[in-house]
Order: C-alpha cells, then sequence, then structure tokens
C-alpha cells in the first residue's frame, strides 16, 4: 500500500497539470456564458438576483484556477488561507443560485428544453454534489494527492450549465440535462488518463467524482418523477405563473429569444 500511495505524491511543486486542467475548465465555462450573451440569449437588463449569482459563480472560477496555480506553485499559506474564504464564498454561491432556480420555477421561464420539476430537483441537486466533494477535498487536505483531484471533481459537477450552452440543448430534448452532465467527464477522463501515462494506475478519487455525477443525473430524475418531487413542485409554485404549467412537460420552445432569468424577449 505504501508503494501505491508513493505514486500519487502529485501534485509535487511546480506540477502543471493540476493548474492547467483548472485554467482549461475556467476556460470552458467562460466560453460557455460568452456564447450565451453574444447569442443574445443574456443580457446585462436581467434582474439583481440574476447578476449576483453570476458575480459569485464567476468569482468561485477566479479562485478554484487561483487556487489550483498556489496549490502547485505557491505559496502554500496563501494557498491554505484563500481555502478558508472559499469555504464562505461557497455558502454565498448556494444562497443565490436557491433564488434564480426558485425564480424561474416560480415565474415559468425554465428553459423549454427542461422538466420545471427536473429542473427544481436537478440544479440544487448538482450543487449539493458539488459542495458534499468539496468538502471532501477539504478534509482531505493533508494528502495532495487526493485534495488536489477531489477538487477537480467538485469542479467538474459546475461545468454543466457552461456545457449546456455550448451544446445544441434544444436538440438534445428530452436527455438535455444529461447530455451537458455526461460532457463534463471530459475533465475526469483527461486525469485518469494522465495517471495511467505516469503511474499505469488511476487514483481512486476520480470514481467519486463519477460517483458524484451519477448522483446528480440519476437521483434527480428519481426524485423529480417521486411524490417528493411533484410536493416540492407544487408548494414552490403555488400561486404563482409557474402553478399553470406540468411539472414534468416540456414546454413549448418559444416564438421569441429565452432570454436568462426573464423569459422570452418581449
Amino acid at each position: 500500500m505504501a508503494t501505491i500511495a508513493a505514486q500519487y505524491d502529485a501534485p509535487a511543486q511546480g506540477e502543471r497539470f493540476f493548474s492547467t486542467l483548472a485554467i482549461i475548465m475556467g476556460l470552458t465555462v467562460v466560453a460557455g456564458f460568452s456564447v450565451q450573451f453574444l447569442a443574445g440569449r443574456s443580457t446585462f437588463a436581467s434582474p439583481l438576483r440574476v447578476h449576483a449569482h453570476a458575480v459569485l459563480f464567476m468569482g468561485w472560477v477566479a479562485i478554484f484556477v487561483t487556487q489550483a496555480r498556489l496549490g502547485t506553485h505557491g505559496p502554500i499559506a496563501l494557498h491554505r488561507r484563500l481555502g478558508w474564504l472559499a469555504l464562505g464564498w461557497i455558502a454565498a454561491m448556494m444562497a443565490a443560485a436557491m433564488v434564480v432556480i426558485v425564480a424561474m420555477a416560480r415565474n415559468g421561464t425554465v428553459p423549454f428544453f427542461f422538466q420545471p420539476q427536473h429542473f427544481l430537483i436537478a440544479d440544487p441537486l448538482t450543487l449539493i454534489c458539488f459542495i458534499a466533494l468539496t468538502v471532501l477535498a477539504v478534509r482531505k487536505r493533508r494528502e495532495t494527492d487526493w485534495h488536489a483531484r477531489l477538487q477537480i471533481c467538485a469542479m467538474t459537477l459546475l461545468t454543466g450549465p457552461a456545457f449546456g450552452r455550448l451544446l445544441p440543448m434544444p436538440l438534445l430534448k428530452p436527455y438535455a440535462f444529461e447530455a451537458a452532465g455526461l460532457a463534463t467527464t471530459v475533465f475526469l477522463f483527461a486525469g485518469m488518463i494522465r495517471d495511467w501515462r505516469l503511474s499505469r494506475a488511476i487514483h481512486p478519487a476520480w470514481w467519486f467524482g463519477f460517483a458524484g455525477l451519477a448522483v446528480n443525473l440519476i437521483g434527480a430524475q428519481v426524485l423529480a418523477h417521486s411524490p417528493v418531487g411533484d410536493a416540492v413542485y407544487q408548494e414552490v409554485v403555488a400561486g404563482y405563473p409557474g402553478a399553470a404549467i406540468p411539472g414534468l412537460e416540456f414546454g413549448v420552445p418559444p416564438q421569441s429569444p429565452l432570454i436568462t432569468g426573464r423569459g422570452p424577449a418581449t
């Protein structure tokens, strides 16, 4: 066992793979949301809640890339201090995301290639899986081989929305959410290939990433199609326009552009 553990002493000082992969992941997120803006499906006229959500999640991308660099190139002391600040940032991200998710379900502005009830369950579950992997990474912070890989696994879950803006989601209905989720595995496979090339072994941390993704993709479907999902959806949308929209039906494609957080343009 000691020999196996020794194979995974990375990320060592100066190790470029983890910091480079973090940058690629960050650029993927930027590319996805830039395409959304350039295509006219996002606007600075969106409600304040959308802006807060964007600032917090893009801020996390910056923190993630910075932490990957500090963790492999130092100073490690700054990496550790910023890590504790990042945990508080995650709490704010969760709160901002829930405000946006609930508002979209209530206002009936969930994209037509998602079932509103599934969307209401799946997006928070994505964040829960992300937080679980991040907390596990923090607990494994003294085992740097685990810590670095678990952070990549956690961030992988957050790249789903970016892929959702790069992929032709309307054409992927009824499996648009799953398609975006499966696209994120490119980062997990990259890590596994890297490990195999260096040591002819795959670090077990990567399987936690696949487990988190499986819980997200399968768990969301199970919950959304259960009495629990029905109850949650009805409770959230009661008294709002979304109450008139069947939770497990796909919407009709809008006649005008769908604006993030606002519904079709008018």
